[in-house]
């Protein structure tokens, strides 16, 4: 009973509290982390290809696995947060990842990097579910949006100088010996994780969300409560909507941001290191896009015509990336920013989500809106792959990849579907 009233009094465990900001930076900083394995796909995926003596159909195959087994968990981790707190999942999934770049580091055939994938994936989908659930709990409610848009910010702005940064550090380090870092730096995250992640204490005070608490909700059982939590956002309107927006959005961006981006460019005559600059301008875009979105929408007391009209100019800035007959490097550059900044969009349908549910369900809803993007990003990586030979040329890739503006065209018309004003959650 005294722990309790310690929890209830201690101002270290307030929303909004140094504490509060503490976790909030770890839990960003495990989606930085990553977001930059992630991306930095792109940049080894070529070495790999070399090394173990791959396929670009298996390296392509190699990338879905990543996103279908990710989206798979995906629906359960935000569950499994609502219901037991970030701690100790986080931390478990911070040594899920570690423990993938390990596996990443020792890839020699198709078969280890496929495991490492899936491994990476298993831990990966509590990050940016656990950072938006952390923002969720540690801050006021009218913050979620914002927040959540910082960390898309700031797992972007990684993304653009880590993807530079990787293609240099490869010059004086193997692709192993990277991977091997980004993995002794995991093990680091995960005793800063242990110590520190929590959640915030329940309490009851005006003001204050009483429904936060660690312990898991055994209404129902675990299994079927998670179940029951995931067939009650899946059973709301504007969370489905949300999540095709933000599939639109997101699963185009990352298909470029991983994968396409740089075989583009490559197939237009750009350097190795030039097509890797414009696919790190394209993640400065979202950067700079992800918390713009929220506080356009806050302004403009809509999001539904804010998220269509980003996602439709999204869809034209890709459409000129893949079929321009000729551009300049300056031209290059501004579509592949363009291409980043209005993927902002995405934000909106986590914005959208979480108003949409109680509080309660927030993890749920969330890892509905990002599983669905990644489900849409494997098919974006994989379908191309089906229908590309292994040297393909420009006129190749413009006879399949028009799939990507096709999707966020199905984005646009989902946006203008959502109600508004949105639904707030209580």
């Amino acid at each position: 009973m005294s722990g309790s009233t310690d929890a209830i009094v201690d101002p270290r465990t307030r929303l909004g509290s140094p504490r509060a900001w503490l976790v909030w930076v770890l839990a960003t900083t495990f989606v930085v982390w990553l977001f930059a394995i992630q991306t930095g796909y792109a940049v080894v995926s070529p070495e790999i290809q070399k090394s173990a003596g791959l396929s670009l159909k298996q390296i392509g195959v190699a990338a879905a696995i990543y996103t279908w087994v990710f989206a798979a968990v995906q629906f359960f981790s935000g569950a499994l947060l609502d219901r037991f707190g970030s701690r100790p999942l986080l931390a478990i999934a911070v040594g899920f990842v570690t423990v993938g770049a390990f596996l990443y580091a020792g890839s020699v055939d198709f078969a280890v990097l496929a495991v490492a994938q899936t491994v990476l994936a298993i831990g990966a989908s509590f990050g940016f579910v656990g950072a938006g659930y952390v923002g969720g709990k540690w801050f006021v409610a009218a913050r979620y949006g914002l927040m959540f848009g910082l960390v898309q910010a700031c797992a972007s702005l990684g993304s653009a100088v880590s993807q530079p940064a990787i293609l240099a550090l490869l010059q004086a380090l193997t692709w192993q010996q990277l991977l091997v870092a980004f993995g002794c730096f995991g093990l680091a995250l995960v005793v800063l994780f242990v110590m520190f992640v929590r959640d915030p204490a329940p309490t009851g005070a005006a003001g204050a969300d009483s429904s936060v608490s660690a312990r898991p909700r055994r209404e129902h059982g675990v299994v079927r409560g998670i179940l029951v939590d995931l067939g009650r956002c899946f059973a709301n309107r504007q969370v489905i909507l949300a999540a095709l927006l933000t599939a639109a959005s997101f699963g185009t961006m990352l298909a470029v941001g991983t994968l396409w981006g740089p075989r583009i460019m490559e197939a237009r005559g750009a350097s190795t290191a030039f097509a890797t600059v414009l696919t790190a301008v394209a993640w400065l875009g979202l950067a700079v896009g992800a918390p713009l979105v929220n506080i356009v929408s806050d302004r403009w007391g809509s999001r539904k015509l804010p998220a269509a009209i980003a996602l439709a100019l999204q869809a034209l800035a890709i459409g000129f990336v893949v079929y321009l007959p000729d551009e300049s490097s300056a031209v290059a550059v501004v579509l592949m920013f363009a291409v980043g900044l209005f993927s902002g969009a995405q934000m909106l349908g986590f914005t959208v989500a979480g108003e949409s549910v109680p509080s309660s369900l927030i993890g749920s809803a969330s890892a509905i809106v990002n599983g669905s993007a990644f489900i849409v990003s494997g098919l974006l990586a994989s379908i191309p792959t089906a229908f590309l030979p292994n040297d393909p040329t420009l006129a190749d890739f413009q006879g399949i990849l028009w799939i990507m503006p096709a999707v966020l065209v199905v984005g646009v018309v989902a946006s203008l579907l959502l109600r508004d004003p949105p639904v707030r959650r209580g």
